[in-house]
């Protein structure tokens, strides 16, 4: 990705390093306000529904669970845990928003596999005293996302 930024405009490439072995990747970004309605449906074995909802002052965690990631689904789900409760307290929230995002790796765990990964993780936050929200699995949805500019509000992990 190219991104031209400062006064002598000059293109400054960035990178990811992903190290060997990682998988799950997980997108962090604390929102004072999240917002989505149901766009297009993507997969067919989903319900039919048209939902629209805002969201104050909550974590959303955009979800890649890979192919690789079924095998060790459980260690994938407590790693997943552990880093949405630490950037959700790092901001002062108690407050998490789970969205399925198969945009972060061209592999991706089949789709049973991935929503269970989801449901589970919802259940396990929300006995751990977190309000927690789950975006329509299986949709495209029209985004609304107001977050602030300063450190912790957007962290990426992959494990």
């Amino acid at each position: 990705m190219r991104h031209r930024c400062g006064p002598s405009r000059q293109p400054v490439k960035f990178s990811v390093l992903i190290e060997e072995g990682e998988k799950m990747k997980l997108l962090m970004i604390y929102c004072h306000n999240f917002g989505y309605k149901t766009s297009k449906k993507t997969l067919e074995e989903v319900a039919d529904k048209s939902e629209e909802k805002k969201i104050e002052n909550a974590l959303v965690g955009f979800i890649n669970m890979e192919a690789e990631d079924e095998e060790n689904a459980s260690k994938v789900e407590t790693k997943l845990i552990k880093n949405l409760k630490w950037a959700a307290n790092k901001n002062d929230s108690k407050t998490i928003v789970l969205h399925s995002f198969a945009h972060l790796s061209e592999s991706k765990a089949e789709p049973g596999k991935t929503a269970r990964l989801l449901n589970s993780a919802e259940e396990r936050l929300k006995n751990s005293g977190y309000e927690v929200y789950q975006t329509p699995f299986g949709y495209f949805l029209d985004l609304e996302i107001d977050a602030p500019g300063h450190p912790l509000t957007r962290l990426f992990k992959s494990f």
